[in-house]
């Protein structure tokens, strides 16, 4: 019998920056081949947009950077380096494959524009590469859903109660054993803060989100929310909080960055309903889930129209562009204490509650009347748990332009009333300057 001849393969990690439950890794792995990882932090994405401020702050910069060491140190375990480069994709993987003699690239799909235009200048200058992709983004696997991608409902709620019926989440994926060759000739450096054209800095001493990156602080947060504190058990009631590490999961960070998925979240629920309890709680960090799984194909539905001013619903609105309002809004200077509070902490945390998030995205686009677009690429700049799908579709939602059937707006002095009702997070945010 013939021996299987050893080939050179590529997993080319983007936003899916972990080891457990990683379909792509253990596509690979399974092969039997020789790997070599690749991740690049693109200069593009780190330079100051149309808008006048950077695509990328340092908040998720940063939480990046603590993300890509984590994963480095986690491949190391199957005796697969990481490569890193602070240069672009289309320069970096040709050259990869022409000097480790690549013959597969194995990658996570992604469907929005710059990522799809990346892959589409790499492929163009490959030649003889087989380029695998799987879809391992979501907790409901498009293959398991059996709804066209073009029947995804309109309307959430729809969605929700079809995939709760008809749709199983997929088991975690366990890695198979693998003695690796190590072929890598080269050595490479982590991007430094300062590389990428920021200072270092300290996170804020009332920051709710006080966590580093990495798979394994991720998978330490979820032990610690579900079975050290139990916090899992109260998350429906606290949720809207608005103060504090603890009011909610605060998973969102890894989720958004692939180091923590949506089906280990999901199958550590079942656990803890199976060995302490299942309530309202439980359920509803699941339900949060499916939200996102909703946005994401949301966008594969509708492909780019989430980036355009008249949203997937194509509704033309009279929207303003005054430079001074934009301004204000982005300072925290409004009319509107609980927005200022909440864009202060945004300011200084790279982190708004999503009840913040709801009534600032609605008081800039409702009441200001502001292209939607621009706060939604603030909100890309500086929170640390961006998600391209959930962020533009949550602000189409809120513009009027997405998937709210009640096209509603906030009230925000009544929300700051029910949500901080004592002025505790107002109190905390408003004393401070920003610059």
């Amino acid at each position: 019998m013939q021996e299987k001849q050893i080939k050179n393969i590529l997993i080319w990690f983007q936003k899916n920056l972990r080891v457990q439950d990683n379909e792509v890794l253990e596509r690979a792995l399974k092969s039997n081949h020789n790997i070599i990882a690749v991740y690049c932090f693109n200069p593009k994405d780190f330079k100051v947009t149309k808008y006048g401020f950077k695509k990328t702050e340092k908040f998720r910069a940063k939480f990046l950077i603590e993300t890509v060491t984590n994963l480095k140190q986690n491949l190391s375990k199957f005796n697969i380096n990481l490569l890193t480069y602070l240069k672009n994709p289309e320069t970096i993987i040709p050259k990869l494959v022409e000097t480790y003699a690549i013959s597969e690239i194995h990658l996570q799909n992604e469907w929005t524009q710059e990522e799809v235009s990346v892959l589409k200048t790499v492929r163009e200058q490959l030649k003889d590469v087989t380029v695998f992709s799987y879809y391992d983004q979501f907790l409901y696997h498009p293959e398991d859903i059996t709804i066209e991608i073009n029947q995804i409902p309109k309307v959430f709620t729809d969605f929700r109660k079809h995939v709760e019926k008809s749709a199983k989440v997929r088991s975690c994926v366990t890695h198979s054993k693998t003695n690796q060759n190590n072929i890598i000739t080269e050595h490479t450096s982590i991007p430094t803060l300062n590389d990428l054209g920021f200072d270092d800095f300290e996170t804020h001493p009332q920051s709710a989100f006080p966590f580093k990156g990495g798979e394994t602080n991720a998978l330490n947060r979820l032990h610690d929310y579900f079975f050290k504190t139990k916090k899992l058990g109260v998350y429906k009631i606290t949720r809207n909080g608005l103060v504090g590490k603890d009011f909610s999961s605060k998973f969102s960070p890894w989720l958004a960055n692939g180091s923590l998925s949506a089906r280990t979240i999901y199958w550590e629920v079942k656990r803890f309903e199976e060995e302490l309890f299942k309530n309202d709680s439980t359920y509803w960090l699941i339900f949060e889930l499916i939200w996102r799984d909703y946005f994401k194909y949301i966008s594969l539905k509708h492909g780019n129209d989430i980036f355009k001013i008249d949203g997937i619903l194509k509704k033309a609105n009279d929207w303003n562009l005054s430079a001074s309002a934009i301004k204000q809004w982005q300072l925290g200077k409004t009319a509107e204490p609980f927005v200022n509070a909440n864009m202060i902490e945004l300011n200084k945390t790279g982190w708004m509650s999503n009840r913040g998030r709801q009534n600032a995205a609605s008081y800039f686009a409702k009441n200001l009347k502001l292209d939607w677009r621009i706060g939604a690429a603030y909100f890309e700049s500086l929170l640390i748990d961006y998600d391209v799908h959930s962020n533009y579709g949550n602000w189409m939602y809120v513009a009027g332009v997405g998937n709210d059937p009640r096209d509603r707006v906030f009230n925000v002095k009544l929300q700051a009333e029910r949500y901080d009702y004592n002025n505790k997070f107002q109190n905390l945010w408003l004393q401070e300057t920003l610059f």
